[in-house]
């Protein structure tokens, strides 16, 4: 018999659907809140959860991150008060089998109830001999087996060293810190040391330690029991908890407060968590993999993050360069960008013009990879031709490799011998004020030759004869 778990704070839905699924030949039990709901799915096995999308405790877009997480074989339909088409989308790209809107019909209930079930067992049947090599051996360039999609292999010196780094450590059960600029990709890197371990099949759950308030640390980390605390209105399973098996992932984790350091401490150390006001402590076995931006040497000896949990974590560490060092990188990645875009939008860009190229090539990316995911996704959606334009790319991009120019002709004119004569002492001048013009209008000459009091032709010449049109 199939079982099916009801996820809805109004207990008289909860009821009514119960009733109706029960005459129909399926096993139900019903749960007001996502947390017992989570409880439960631990202790049970269900082939399907019907969650209302609006909960007291968290929302149907939560619950189905974490269903599709630590239970990805059970299969999960949203309900929801109102229509919302885009919302539809977004739920369904991460893992929904459908999103019915209320009033409830039972025809159309029971209807997708039974084709979600049915989807499901065709999921669950092992692939035959001839589908593993039609679908599991062909691969791209570019992209490694046992990886994440997102997680591009470079042909940079940088990314080929990350890479072997990854396979030395992901068999073990080290703990890692990743280190590198905001944007380089560290949660990818993450999720490619759990996919290659012998955990790849248990929970890699990511927390993001910079948005963790000190009240709400704890509760996180470890969880808490109903009526622990004021506004503790149902049992929290902790991230800890929820790991349980596989990988937890802390990025940002200098942003932690010296006491929750402290706990954390103790949990890493005795693998066992106890929820806030629970009396039972539960054996932990999780890998630790933990993220940073700062100088974690730098914030011990200031005192803000504890050396013995420091030490700790480090039992293996891997930096991340930035974007910039990784050149031959540059275009690999935007045209894995442009790939995975176009599959999202359903578009048929075919690459980038050589201005497009030369613009990726020369801006210096202080976003990271993440910048350059965040620009194609954006400049993909803007073309209308079968190449992204330069009017397709952000302002401060399409502008950087000309101010650039005028930065290094200024440069060359300050090269020169100390001793410079009064000709080149004006030039120098007069590119410097050419550069700090334009740079405060965005480039745009128009204005710029109104504020430096000339017409266009003379600002034309003038960057002309400085290789910059």
């Amino acid at each position: 018999m199939k079982r099916i778990l009801i996820v809805d704070d109004e207990i008289n839905i909860g009821l009514l659907l119960s009733k109706f699924l029960t005459r129909n030949g399926y096993e139900v039990a019903i749960s007001t809140s996502g947390n017992t709901a989570l409880e439960m799915l631990a202790k049970e096995s269900f082939n399907l959860v019907l969650c209302d999308f609006r909960l007291e405790d968290t929302d149907g877009r939560e619950m189905l991150k974490k269903i599709k997480l630590l239970y990805p074989s059970t299969g999960v339909i949203i309900i929801t008060g109102y229509s919302d088409i885009k919302l539809a989308v977004e739920l369904i790209k991460m893992g929904a089998y459908d999103y019915i809107t209320k009033p409830l019909y039972p025809d159309e209930i029971l209807n997708t109830i039974t084709k979600a079930l049915e989807t499901q067992e065709v999921l669950s049947k092992p692939e035959t001999t001839s589908s593993v090599n039609t679908t599991q051996v062909k691969k791209e360039k570019n992209v490694v087996a046992g990886l994440p999609e997102a997680f591009i292999v470079g042909e940079s010196i940088a990314s080929k060293d990350l890479l072997r780094q990854i396979e030395l450590i992901a068999p073990t059960s080290y703990s890692v810190i990743l280190t590198g600029e905001s944007g380089t990709g560290k949660e990818s890197v993450a999720q490619a040391i759990h996919i290659k371990s012998n955990r790849r099949d248990k929970p890699f759950i990511a927390m993001d330690c910079g948005s963790l308030t000190k009240e709400l640390a704890g509760s996180e980390f470890f969880g808490h029991e109903k009526g622990s605390f004021t506004g503790a209105l149902y049992t929290k399973i902790g991230h800890f908890e929820m790991a349980n098996g596989g990988t937890l992932f802390l990025d940002e984790v200098g942003n932690l407060s010296y006491e929750i350091q402290a706990a954390l401490l103790r949990t890493v150390q005795e693998r066992k968590v106890k929820r806030i006001g629970g009396t039972k402590e539960i054996e932990l076995d999780v890998r630790i993999i933990v993220a940073t931006n700062e100088n974690l040497h730098e914030a011990i000896q200031k005192g803000r993050f504890r050396e013995d949990l420091y030490h700790r974590f480090n039992e293996f560490s891997i930096h991340l360069p930035p974007l910039r060092q990784r050149e031959t990188d540059i275009i690999l990645f935007a045209h894995q960008f442009l790939k995975f875009t176009n599959k999202e939008l359903n578009r048929n860009v075919e690459g980038f013009s050589e201005e497009v190229t030369e613009c990726l090539l020369t801006y210096n990316w202080p976003g990271n990879v993440r910048e350059l995911k965040n620009v194609i996704r954006r400049a993909t959606l803007l073309t209308e031709t079968n190449k992204i334009q330069l009017k397709a790319l952000p302002l401060e991009i399409s502008t950087f490799a000309k101010v650039a120019a005028i930065e290094n002709a200024v440069e060359h004119i300050q090269g020169r011998e100390s001793r410079k004569g009064l000709k080149d002492a004006a030039l120098e001048a007069e590119y410097e004020t050419i550069l700090r013009v334009l740079k405060e209008v965005n480039f745009n000459k128009t204005k710029a030759a109104q504020v430096l009091n000339i017409d266009r032709k003379t600002l034309y010449n003038k960057m002309k004869a400085i290789n910059l049109e």
